[in-house]
C-alpha cells in the first residue's frame, strides 16, 4: 500500500513525506537475535511484511512469508518437524522454499498441492538474524553491517531493545542529534557536544561532533563507573555518528561503540536492536591471559551497562513517540531544525527509499 502510494506521489509531482517514507527493499535488515529463534517458528514484521524464521534439524535459519498456502493462517503458530515447519491448522508442512512437502491426510490418487509462498535470503552472524527483503538474485552482492566486537574477546556488549510506535525517521533522527543529550540527564554518556565536520555520500552520513564524555575505561576499576556516578569527570573526546543506511553506528572516544540495527515495522512502528560495548584494549595484561578466561570475562560481563542503556531507551523512546503523535495530529505543522546533519540524514533516506 505505501509502496503505491509511493509511486502515486511520484506520478503527479508530489513529494512523499518524510514521516511517511518507505524502505529500500535491496538492504539486509535486523530482525531478531539469534537466541530469539530456538525450537519454535518466530513471527517478525519487515516493512508490512509478515514473516516467520524457523531453524531446520542442523540449526540452519530460514524465513518465508507467515502464511500457510492452505488456509492463509500464519505458520508462526506452528511447529518445527525435522526440516519443515508444519502449520497449526491442517498440518500441512513446507520445506524452506515454501513448497508443501508432506500432508498427511493426502490420498494415494492425490499429488501434492503445486503451491509455494516466497522465501527469503536469511543470515546468522555476530549473534542477530539479517534478512534480505528485495530482489533475492541481489542479496549475495549486497554487505551487511559487520559487527566485529561482537566476538572480540576485548569488549563487552550490552543489548537493549526498541520498541517504539513512530517511523523509523524519528529513531535515526534522534540517534544523530547529538544535543539530545540534555534529555538524559544522569544518563547521559556525554556532554557539551559542537557539530565538528559532516561527511556524507550515497550509502551514508557521518558527523563528527567535539564532545566531553563522563567515562574514561583506563584502569580495571574505572568500570565501576558505569555504576557509580560520583566516579565520573567530564574529559575531551571525538564523538562520532554515523547513518550506515539503514543502520547506526557511534562511537565515543575509545571507550565505546555502539550499534542500532533497525528493522522499520510499518509508518508508525519501529524494532530496533541496540547494542553497546565496552572496550578493554587499554588493559593490556588481560591480553596475556589465557583465551578461555578472557572469553569467561567477556560472557561474564555480557549486559554490564543494561540499567544504563535501557534508561537511555526509555527516554528516547517516550520523545520520539510524542513527536510521532505531533505529526499524526497535525502533518503540516512545521518543525525547526538548527541541527544540519539532520537535513543530510533525511536527504539519504528519500534517496535510499526512492531508488529500492
Amino acid at each position: 500500500m505505501q509502496d503505491k502510494a509511493i509511486k502515486s506521489a511520484s506520478a503527479t509531482g508530489q513529494k512523499t513525506h518524510i514521516r511517511e517514507l518507505s524502505i529500500n527493499f535491496e538492504q539486509w535488515y535486523t530482525v531478531a537475535r539469534s537466541t530469539e529463534v530456538q525450537s519454535q517458528p518466530r513471527a517478525v514484521i519487515l516493512w508490512h511484511r509478515a514473516i516467520v524464521l524457523f531453524r531446520d534439524s542442523a540449526g540452519k535459519i530460514n524465513a518465508l512469508e507467515d502464511r500457510c498456502p492452505h488456509r492463509q493462517v500464519k505458520l508462526s503458530h506452528g511447529k518445527i518437524k525435522g526440516d519443515l515447519i508444519e502449520c497449526a491448522y491442517h498440518g500441512w508442512r513446507l520445506n524452506a522454499s515454501g513448497e508443501c512437502a508432506e500432508v498427511d491426510y493426502l490420498a494415494e490418487n492425490q499429488k501434492l498441492p503445486n503451491c509455494k509462498i516466497r522465501s527469503y535470503p536469511v543470515k546468522e552472524q555476530n549473534g542477530f538474524i539479517w534478512l534480505f527483503p528485495g530482489d533475492a538474485t541481489q542479496a549475495e552482492k549486497t554487505n551487511l553491517l559487520d559487527l566485529p566486537e561482537w566476538e572480540h574477546l576485548n569488549y563487552i556488549a550490552t543489548v537493549s531493545v526498541i520498541d517504539c510506535q513512530t517511523h523509523y525517521s524519528f529513531l535515526i533522527e534522534n540517534l544523530m542529534d547529538m544535543y539530545h543529550g540534555h534529555l538524559h540527564e544522569d544518563l547521559q554518556a556525554w556532554a557539551n557536544p559542537v557539530l565538528d565536520t559532516l561527511a556524507e555520500d550515497e550509502h551514508q552520513v557521518t558527523a563528527r561532533y567535539q564532545a566531553q564524555s563522563y567515562y574514561k575505561i583506563d584502569k580495571i576499576w574505572s568500570i565501576s563507573q558505569l555504576f557509580f556516578k560520583s566516579l565520573r569527570k567530564l574529559h575531551p573526546e571525538p564523538l562520532d555518528v554515523s547513518y550506515v543506511y539503514p543502520h547506526w553506528v557511534s562511537t565515543l572516544g575509545n571507550d565505546f561503540k555502539i550499534y542500532c540495527l533497525v528493522c522499520p515495522v510499518s509508518e508508525t512502528a519501529t524494532r530496533a536492536y541496540l547494542i553497546h560495548f565496552t572496550s578493554l584494549n587499554a588493559f593490556w595484561r588481560l591480553h596475556k591471559l589465557p583465551v578461555w578466561f578472557r572469553k569467561f570475562i567477556k560472557d561474564s560481563c555480557f549486559g554490564a551497562a543494561q540499567k544504563l542503556l535501557d534508561g537511555l531507551v526509555r527516554q528516547d523512546v517516550l520523545m520520539i513517540e510524542e513527536e510521532q503523535q505531533a505529526f499524526l495530529q497535525n502533518s503540516e505543522r512545521k518543525s525547526y531544525e538548527l541541527n544540519r546533519a539532520l537535513g543530510s540524514v533525511q536527504k539519504l533516506m528519500r534517496s535510499q527509499a526512492e531508488n529500492g
